[in-house]
């Protein structure tokens, strides 16, 4: 035979907490029914405490009753006691009630009283005492049974076998506000039961009735003992916290870990449909929450300066970078935007995107490609851009190892076309979007986008020998940027839903990451450091292993790593190499005004030479000579070795 806990665990009352809520007049009956209730109690009490007279009152008990009855169903409608739904009664709600069980019994007396003094007899229409012991038995049987509605319900719905136990990381306003959502939603999948506090002073008290628990080496032990599933970090402690250092802790021990977007504390009024909307907006994190750094501190002074009223063209324009780059640079007002892309449906949602969005700025998007100088002129002689942004590249490493020529000429071609009408066109700042493979290249990628730095900048040397009003040639390199297009995050996330194996391509291999609004936030920003001719590399935070990503990603998805989806390790890929390098080792670096950005002093080129040379490199491609192209890629850029890769002979 079952045990009352296991009967309650069980589902057999689970329909209960799907009863739609009593409407309105519902309510309102069964709150004057008790108020009938209690003045019958109260006569009763109020006749075995003194002795009435009831035959020289001026009107019957009956009347006496109805005129009480009816006078509260006057405050109830005042008040609005009945508006609220039951099983989510709150102080307010009995506030109300008190105040209108305490109108109703003061109008009864002030009444009582008039009709005393304006008549001769000696008698009263009511009893008095009734009305102060009405006051108290209303309130009290009123309030009574919303608590015990309220009671029933969060019994059953807290004790069903689909409601997990949740601890709240955080005890400021955000994590406060989480714990009274789910407190006053009967129907959430989440019970909270604690939260979980740094400070080792307040684990001493309870808030909300819930126990506040110190984050020390005992936490997981009281996890495991409690029976708690998941943790909701509020969005106020994850700005607070380094979230792969602190986080990672629940995951390795098949914790869940959830957040809710940032809200301020709810309206005690909220229709249950709301609040289950804020319930159903809780979700595990994200693998970018994890890495997840302190917000970027922007000079938007600078940066609406430099971009309010300007024509900006961003080539790549529906890209990863490139499109959060136009979102950012929209924000500034600029004139028009210019966007430059080959691929026709991404640049056809952006720009649907976009146009309702910022309706006073144009929005002009154009199908080209940046290898072909006749389709670029033409553009650039209508808009004249005051502003480039040049993200259009090809970047997947293995792939370029089997087209090296298509490398060239996307990378290395294109960048040249852009430049060269830049300059043509007297735009005032064009600034580069690499990436830290150019750093000692092991792959064509890598070394396709160093050629391109370095023409951009000996073509600034040259031009400002000339020209100081010249454009400004800026150049930006960071490593790899979290689910942008063909990266291992959006891979790993199918990989999961197919249910494995996550692939990774060798257990120690390591690279920095930064999300997408943060490298792009930090382009705008060395877009306006930049006077020309510097390469602005970007503080990446501490490098991650793809194998400690790949497990994190598959423990936020509710899976174990090594059980539920094998992680599979298949070797380095060509051109692959296990350490990525922010900088040459030659290289040095000077800090800036911006704490996250920092200026590579690199080697600088004779732009008569380079341009030569760069020239045959292009030939070469275009006529689709694989090896030769490679070979004069590494005379262009000594540092570049090939790593896991056929053209390891050439060096």
């Amino acid at each position: 035979m079952k045990s009352l806990t296991d009967v309650s665990k069980s589902d057999i009352f689970s329909h209960w907490t799907n009863i739609s809520y009593l409407p309105r007049w519902g309510v309102l009956l069964l709150d004057l029914l008790i108020v009938f209730v209690a003045v019958i109690i109260s006569f009763s009490i109020g006749n075995s405490l003194f002795t009435y007279g009831t035959e020289d009152l001026l009107m019957p008990i009956w009347a006496q009753c109805m005129i009480v009855v009816a006078l509260q169903t006057l405050f109830f409608w005042v008040f609005h006691t009945y508006s609220g739904i039951l099983r989510y009664s709150t102080f307010i709600d009995t506030i109300k009630v008190a105040l209108s069980v305490v109108a109703t019994g003061l109008v009864s007396i002030i009444i009582n009283v008039i009709i005393k003094s304006a008549t001769i007899s000696v008698n009263h229409p009511f009893l008095t005492t009734v009305l102060v012991i009405y006051i108290f038995v209303a309130a009290t049987l009123l309030f009574g049974w919303r608590v015990t509605i309220k009671t029933i319900f969060e019994y059953i719905s807290h004790h069903q076998a689909n409601v997990q136990k949740v601890l709240i990381y955080g005890i400021q306003s955000a994590g406060l506000s989480i714990a009274k959502m789910l407190q006053s939603n009967i129907d959430s999948p989440y019970r909270p039961i604690g939260f979980i506090a740094d400070d080792c002073d307040l684990t001493q008290h309870n808030m909300l009735g819930l126990h506040v628990y110190r984050r020390d080496e005992n936490l997981l032990q009281i996890i495991k003992e409690k029976q708690v599933e998941s943790i909701i970090v509020s969005p106020l402690k994850m700005k607070h916290i380094n979230p792969l250092r602190d986080l990672t802790i629940f995951l390795d021990n098949n914790i869940r870990v959830l957040t809710t977007p940032y809200f301020t504390n709810f309206s005690i009024e909220q229709e249950e449909q709301n609040i289950a909307q804020r319930v159903g907006r809780i979700e595990s994190i994200k693998v970018e929450d994890l890495l997840d750094r302190p917000a970027i501190r922007l000079n938007d002074e600078h940066i609406g300066s430099m971009l309010r009223s300007k024509t900006v063209m961003v080539t790549g324009a529906a890209g990863s970078i490139g499109s959060e780059i136009v979102r950012q640079v929209a924000q500034h007002h600029p004139h028009a935007v210019v966007l430059v892309e080959m691929a026709e449906s991404p640049l056809h949602d952006l720009f649907v995107e976009l146009n309702p969005q910022f309706p006073e700025i144009q929005i002009i998007h154009i199908i080209a490609d940046v290898r072909n100088l006749d389709m670029l002129e033409p553009i650039f002689k209508e808009y004249q851009p005051d502003i480039v942004f040049h993200a259009a590249a090809y970047k997947h490493v293995p792939l370029m190892e089997d087209y090296p020529s298509q490398a060239v000429l996307a990378n290395v071609l294109g960048t040249k076309n852009v430049a060269d009408m830049a300059v043509k066109y007297g735009t005032k700042r064009f600034v580069m979007i690499s990436t830290d493979k150019a750093v000692n290249p092991t792959n064509v990628m890598g070394a396709s986008k160093r050629i391109a730095e370095i023409y951009v900048q000996s073509l600034f040397l040259k031009l400002s020998k000339e020209n100081s009003e010249c454009t400004k040639f800026i150049t930006t390199r960071f490593g790899n940027v979290l689910g942008s297009n063909g990266s291992v995050v959006p891979y790993f996330k199918k990989q999961i839903a197919q249910g494995g194996p996550v692939t990774v391509t060798h257990p120690d291999i390591i690279r920095y990451f930064m999300t997408i609004p943060e490298a792009s936030s930090l382009v705008l920003e060395a877009a306006t450091l930049g006077n020309g001719g510097e390469i602005f590399i970007f503080d990446m935070g501490q490098p991650v292993k793809i194998s400690d990503l790949a497990k994190n990603m598959i423990r936020l998805a509710g899976y174990v790593p090594g059980k539920d989806i094998e992680i599979v390790y298949t070797g380095l890929r060509p051109g692959e190499k296990l350490y990525e390098e922010l900088l040459n080792q030659k290289e040095l670096t000077i800090p800036t005004s911006h704490e996250k950005i920092m200026v590579a002093k690199v080697r600088k080129y004779d732009y008569d030479e380079v341009a030569i040379n760069i020239e045959q490199l292009i030939q070469c491609a275009r006529e689709g000579k694989v090896f030769p192209t490679v070979q004069m890629m590494k005379g262009i850029v000594p540092e570049y070795k090939s790593k896991n890769s056929i053209y390891e002979q050439l060096d």
